[in-house]
């Protein structure tokens, strides 16, 4: 079983078990863990899922493509190198994902 790290903006850390296929923002929205939105329900067409995914993880994903780039320009908090939408972050079994949490999203 997947596990995903959340880490708020204030370093508080929310560690949820996930379902494998099932996006990081999927697990978020459905945990209720604050500041994910997923207000496009996951259809890359908003960028309130945006979360800043952890060097470690980085060649676990799929490298950023084109339309989730442009989205990240959207984002309410300013995109930095390691910018994903948690939308685009599909969870494989026994993968431990860690992100931190922008501090805006809309």
């Amino acid at each position: 079983m997947p596990k995903v790290f959340y880490t708020q903006p204030d370093g508080r850390q929310e560690v949820i078990e996930a379902a494998a296929g099932d996006s990081v923002m999927q697990t978020a929205v459905r945990n209720g863990v604050s500041g994910i939105v997923g207000q496009c329900g996951g259809s890359l067409s908003c960028a309130t899922c945006h979360v800043f995914l952890a060097e470690e993880n980085a060649d676990d994903f799929a490298p950023v493509r084109d339309d989730e780039d442009e989205m990240l320009d959207c984002a309410a908090t300013e995109r930095q190198d390691n910018s994903r939408l948690s939308c685009q972050l599909v969870l494989r079994e026994g993968q431990e994902v860690r992100v931190t949490v922008p501090e805006a999203q809309l």
